[in-house]
């Protein structure tokens, strides 16, 4: 909502060829209590003036010699297109109807009814200042989200950088369990490369990879879970694997993250593979 010294306070602009509607313009402007009024009687300097200044509101008469106000409103469209904010005056009926075609958000009859001429003037005030917060408000949404977007991408870019420098690797999956993104060699250490030693290994950490499966099929996270393979250079490697579901905005499940670490010189000979916690 819009308080009352807000719209007293919106810039005006009287154009009329005709000093004297000028003046009984402003006078009738100004006792009603609006602080900001200018007026000019060359219609050449309209454009220039509004371009300048802004007015939230033009009193502009029709019928002008040199430059009349049709022409007017058409200049005034180079610096607003979408909303000219354009309130005409004129003695002629017939022109009403193209005034409004020609852009002008309505109009007042000569000679002036002062009850009229101030609640037209007080309603596209009302309208103008309205859209005027509008677009400040779209344009303060709109510079929010870029910046919340930035500061989350960066956010992300330190959250990787951060796994990727405390893990050997770190993974990405959708919903479908397909790879969205991988650092280091995720699918040989998730025994997924079709090395032969590997999966007979595989078929040794039933245990693990059964509580892999369970926790990512119900959606739960899994940490520090252990399990051995054997590198298709005959090495037994010992792996630890965390990971967390990922859910988007509207709370559904969009996949899988996380990273694994080859612990194999951590391990003492001999000790068991198969453990973790789910």
């Amino acid at each position: 909502m819009l308080e009352h010294a807000e719209i007293l306070s919106a810039s005006i602009l009287v154009v009329d060829d005709q000093e004297a509607n000028v003046m009984l313009l402003q006078n009738m402007l100004r006792n009603a209590g609006y602080t900001r009024i200018a007026t000019t009687m060359d219609p050449r300097t309209v454009f220039g003036l509004h371009r300048d200044h802004r007015y939230d509101l033009i009193l502009l008469d029709l019928q002008m010699p040199g430059l009349d106000g049709f022409e007017v409103m058409e200049q005034l469209k180079e610096i607003e297109a979408d909303y000219v904010p354009v309130l005409v005056i004129t003695a002629q009926p017939g022109h009403k109807l193209r005034a409004l075609s020609a852009g002008a958000r309505d109009f007042v009859s000569k000679p002036f009814d002062m009850v009229e001429v101030q609640t037209r003037i007080r309603n596209m005030l009302e309208l103008r200042l309205l859209y005027r917060k509008l677009g400040d408000y779209n344009r303060l949404l709109e510079q929010t989200v870029q910046e919340r977007t930035v500061a989350l991408r960066e956010s992300e870019a330190r959250f990787r950088s951060f796994t990727e420098l405390s893990s050997d690797w770190y993974w990405e999956q959708d919903a479908q369990g397909n790879f969205t993104s991988i650092s280091g060699p995720v699918r040989e250490m998730l025994g997924m490369d079709g090395d032969q030693a590997a999966t007979e290994q595989d078929e040794r950490n039933a245990e693990a990879r059964a509580r892999l499966a369970e926790n990512i099929a119900t959606r739960q996270p899994f940490v520090d879970l252990v399990y051995t393979r054997v590198a298709s250079n005959g090495r037994t490697q010992v792996l630890q694997v965390s990971g967390e579901p990922i859910f988007d905005a509207a709370s559904r499940f969009a996949g899988y993250r996380g990273i694994g670490i080859d612990i194999t010189d951590r391990m003492p000979p001999g000790s068991g593979a198969a453990t973790g916690r789910g």
